[in-house]
Protein backbone atom coordinates (compact mmCIF):
# COMPACT_ATOMS: atom_id res chain seq x y z
CA UNK A 1 0.00 0.00 0.00
CA UNK A 2 1.50 3.34 -1.07
CA UNK A 3 -1.14 5.60 0.51
CA UNK A 4 -2.68 5.69 3.98
CA UNK A 5 -6.08 7.34 4.23
CA UNK A 6 -5.07 9.29 7.33
CA UNK A 7 -4.59 13.02 7.72
CA UNK A 8 -1.43 14.63 9.02
CA UNK A 9 -2.37 16.27 12.36
CA UNK A 10 -4.24 19.45 11.40
CA UNK A 11 -2.91 21.26 14.46
CA UNK A 12 0.61 20.84 13.07
CA UNK A 13 -0.17 21.68 9.44
CA UNK A 14 -1.88 24.92 10.58
CA UNK A 15 1.43 26.74 10.93
CA UNK A 16 3.11 25.16 7.92
CA UNK A 17 4.48 27.16 5.00
CA UNK A 18 3.70 26.13 1.45
CA UNK A 19 1.61 26.37 -1.69
CA UNK A 20 1.44 25.53 -5.41
CA UNK A 21 4.49 25.02 -7.59
CA UNK A 22 4.49 25.26 -11.39
CA UNK A 23 7.14 24.16 -13.84
CA UNK A 24 7.78 26.51 -16.74
CA UNK A 25 10.41 25.98 -19.42
CA UNK A 26 11.65 29.27 -20.89
CA UNK A 27 13.83 29.62 -23.97
CA UNK A 28 15.23 33.05 -24.81
CA UNK A 29 15.60 33.48 -28.57
CA UNK A 30 18.40 35.31 -30.32
CA UNK A 31 16.14 38.30 -30.94
CA UNK A 32 15.35 38.60 -27.21
CA UNK A 33 11.84 37.19 -27.40
CA UNK A 34 10.88 34.22 -25.25
CA UNK A 35 9.16 30.92 -25.83
CA UNK A 36 7.44 29.54 -22.73
CA UNK A 37 5.99 26.09 -22.24
CA UNK A 38 5.09 23.74 -19.40
CA UNK A 39 5.12 19.93 -19.18
CA UNK A 40 2.68 20.08 -16.25
CA UNK A 41 -1.08 20.41 -16.70
CA UNK A 42 -1.52 20.83 -12.94
CA UNK A 43 0.41 22.52 -10.16
CA UNK A 44 2.19 20.47 -7.50
CA UNK A 45 2.08 21.68 -3.92
CA UNK A 46 4.94 21.77 -1.45
CA UNK A 47 4.90 22.41 2.30
CA UNK A 48 7.25 22.58 5.28
CA UNK A 49 5.66 20.73 8.20
CA UNK A 50 8.43 21.76 10.58
CA UNK A 51 7.12 25.30 10.91
CA UNK A 52 3.94 24.05 12.62
CA UNK A 53 5.79 22.53 15.58
CA UNK A 54 5.27 24.41 18.85
CA UNK A 55 6.29 21.98 21.57
CA UNK A 56 8.30 18.82 22.18
CA UNK A 57 4.99 16.93 22.23
CA UNK A 58 4.46 18.13 18.65
CA UNK A 59 7.90 16.81 17.72
CA UNK A 60 7.02 13.41 19.17
CA UNK A 61 3.73 13.39 17.23
CA UNK A 62 5.60 14.26 14.03
CA UNK A 63 8.17 11.51 14.50
CA UNK A 64 5.47 8.92 15.22
CA UNK A 65 3.58 9.95 12.06
CA UNK A 66 6.81 9.92 10.02
CA UNK A 67 7.74 6.44 11.23
CA UNK A 68 4.24 5.06 10.57
CA UNK A 69 4.52 6.31 6.95
CA UNK A 70 8.06 4.90 6.66
CA UNK A 71 9.48 8.21 5.53
CA UNK A 72 8.86 8.90 1.85
CA UNK A 73 7.37 5.47 1.17
CA UNK A 74 3.70 5.98 2.02
CA UNK A 75 1.49 8.95 1.17
CA UNK A 76 -1.14 10.56 3.38
CA UNK A 77 -3.70 13.36 3.54
CA UNK A 78 -2.69 16.97 4.26
CA UNK A 79 -4.97 19.86 5.20
CA UNK A 80 -3.83 23.01 3.41
CA UNK A 81 -5.35 25.67 5.65
CA UNK A 82 -5.05 28.30 2.92
CA UNK A 83 -7.04 26.23 0.40
CA UNK A 84 -9.27 23.40 1.66
CA UNK A 85 -12.80 24.54 0.75
CA UNK A 86 -14.87 24.56 -2.44
CA UNK A 87 -15.91 28.11 -1.50
CA UNK A 88 -14.24 31.23 -0.12
CA UNK A 89 -12.82 30.86 3.41
CA UNK A 90 -15.43 33.28 4.77
CA UNK A 91 -18.34 31.19 3.43
CA UNK A 92 -19.92 27.87 4.35
CA UNK A 93 -19.77 24.92 1.95
CA UNK A 94 -22.85 24.73 -0.29
CA UNK A 95 -23.92 22.29 -3.00
CA UNK A 96 -23.81 25.09 -5.58
CA UNK A 97 -20.15 26.03 -4.99
CA UNK A 98 -18.45 24.39 -7.98
CA UNK A 99 -19.68 23.55 -11.48
CA UNK A 100 -18.44 19.99 -11.99
CA UNK A 101 -20.01 19.15 -15.36
CA UNK A 102 -23.13 19.41 -17.52
CA UNK A 103 -25.34 16.34 -17.84
CA UNK A 104 -25.68 14.45 -21.12
CA UNK A 105 -28.15 11.70 -20.09
CA UNK A 106 -25.32 9.15 -20.44
CA UNK A 107 -22.47 9.95 -18.06
CA UNK A 108 -22.97 8.85 -14.45
CA UNK A 109 -19.47 9.28 -13.01
CA UNK A 110 -17.85 12.70 -12.54
CA UNK A 111 -14.52 13.85 -11.11
CA UNK A 112 -14.72 16.50 -8.41
CA UNK A 113 -12.92 19.68 -9.45
CA UNK A 114 -12.26 23.17 -8.16
CA UNK A 115 -12.11 26.15 -10.54
CA UNK A 116 -9.65 29.02 -10.05
CA UNK A 117 -10.64 32.14 -11.96
CA UNK A 118 -8.77 35.33 -12.74
CA UNK A 119 -9.95 37.61 -15.51
CA UNK A 120 -10.97 35.40 -18.41
CA UNK A 121 -8.67 32.53 -17.43
CA UNK A 122 -9.98 29.45 -15.59
CA UNK A 123 -7.95 26.55 -14.20
CA UNK A 124 -9.82 23.39 -13.13
CA UNK A 125 -8.02 21.43 -10.44
CA UNK A 126 -8.96 17.77 -9.94
CA UNK A 127 -9.92 17.02 -6.32
CA UNK A 128 -9.04 13.43 -5.41
CA UNK A 129 -9.32 13.53 -1.61
CA UNK A 130 -12.60 15.10 -0.43
CA UNK A 131 -13.19 15.01 3.32
CA UNK A 132 -15.65 12.34 4.41
CA UNK A 133 -19.11 13.67 5.15
CA UNK A 134 -18.44 17.10 3.64
CA UNK A 135 -19.69 16.61 0.06
CA UNK A 136 -22.94 18.32 -0.99
CA UNK A 137 -24.31 17.86 -4.53
CA UNK A 138 -27.09 19.35 -6.66
CA UNK A 139 -28.20 18.69 -10.23
CA UNK A 140 -30.21 21.27 -12.12
CA UNK A 141 -30.62 23.26 -8.89
CA UNK A 142 -32.13 20.31 -6.99
CA UNK A 143 -30.26 19.05 -3.92
CA UNK A 144 -29.41 15.35 -4.21
CA UNK A 145 -29.11 12.87 -1.33
CA UNK A 146 -25.82 11.08 -0.81
CA UNK A 147 -26.28 7.33 -0.49
CA UNK A 148 -29.60 7.51 -2.34
CA UNK A 149 -29.16 9.59 -5.49
CA UNK A 150 -25.38 9.35 -5.69
CA UNK A 151 -22.28 7.92 -4.02
CA UNK A 152 -18.89 9.49 -3.30
CA UNK A 153 -15.57 7.73 -3.79
CA UNK A 154 -13.50 9.44 -1.10
CA UNK A 155 -10.31 7.73 -2.31
CA UNK A 156 -10.48 9.16 -5.83
CA UNK A 157 -12.88 12.11 -5.62
CA UNK A 158 -15.53 10.60 -7.90
CA UNK A 159 -19.29 11.22 -7.87
CA UNK A 160 -21.35 8.30 -9.15
CA UNK A 161 -25.05 8.96 -9.76
CA UNK A 162 -27.74 6.31 -9.65
CA UNK A 163 -29.15 7.80 -12.85
CA UNK A 164 -27.32 9.89 -15.44
CA UNK A 165 -28.14 13.62 -15.03
CA UNK A 166 -30.47 15.10 -17.66
CA UNK A 167 -28.95 16.70 -20.73
CA UNK A 168 -28.01 20.31 -20.02
CA UNK A 169 -28.44 19.97 -16.25
CA UNK A 170 -25.60 21.52 -14.25
CA UNK A 171 -23.89 19.12 -11.86
CA UNK A 172 -22.59 21.13 -8.92
CA UNK A 173 -20.87 20.21 -5.67
CA UNK A 174 -19.46 21.70 -2.50
CA UNK A 175 -16.94 20.02 -0.21
CA UNK A 176 -13.88 20.22 1.99
CA UNK A 177 -10.78 18.50 0.67
CA UNK A 178 -7.28 17.37 1.54
CA UNK A 179 -4.12 17.21 -0.57
CA UNK A 180 -2.52 13.79 -1.17
CA UNK A 181 1.12 14.14 -0.14
CA UNK A 182 4.21 12.28 1.08
CA UNK A 183 7.27 13.32 3.03
CA UNK A 184 10.02 14.60 0.72
CA UNK A 185 12.81 13.33 2.96
CA UNK A 186 13.81 10.09 4.63
CA UNK A 187 15.57 11.92 7.48
CA UNK A 188 14.25 14.13 10.27
CA UNK A 189 16.96 15.81 12.34
CA UNK A 190 15.84 17.13 15.72
CA UNK A 191 17.61 18.64 18.70
CA UNK A 192 15.92 19.42 22.00
CA UNK A 193 18.27 22.28 22.80
CA UNK A 194 17.93 23.79 19.33
CA UNK A 195 14.15 23.46 19.40
CA UNK A 196 13.97 25.17 22.78
CA UNK A 197 16.13 27.94 21.35
CA UNK A 198 13.56 28.57 18.64
CA UNK A 199 14.95 26.46 15.80
CA UNK A 200 12.61 24.02 14.05
CA UNK A 201 13.50 20.98 11.93
CA UNK A 202 13.06 21.07 8.16
CA UNK A 203 10.28 18.63 7.25
CA UNK A 204 9.46 18.95 3.52
CA UNK A 205 6.17 17.54 2.24
CA UNK A 206 5.23 17.26 -1.44
CA UNK A 207 1.99 16.53 -3.30
CA UNK A 208 1.71 13.17 -5.06
CA UNK A 209 -0.18 12.30 -8.25
CA UNK A 210 -2.77 9.60 -7.81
Amino acid sequence: MTFHDVRFPASLSFGALGGPERRTEIVTLANGFEERNTPWAHARRRYDAGLGLRSLDDVETLIAFFEARQGQLIGFRWKDWSDYLSCKPSCAVAASDQLIAVGDETTRVFQLTKSYRSGGAVYKRPISKPVRGSVRTEVGGVLFRQGVDYAVDYDRGLLTFANAPDAGAEVRAGYEFDVPVRFDTDVIMTSVSSFQAGEVPNVPVIEVRL
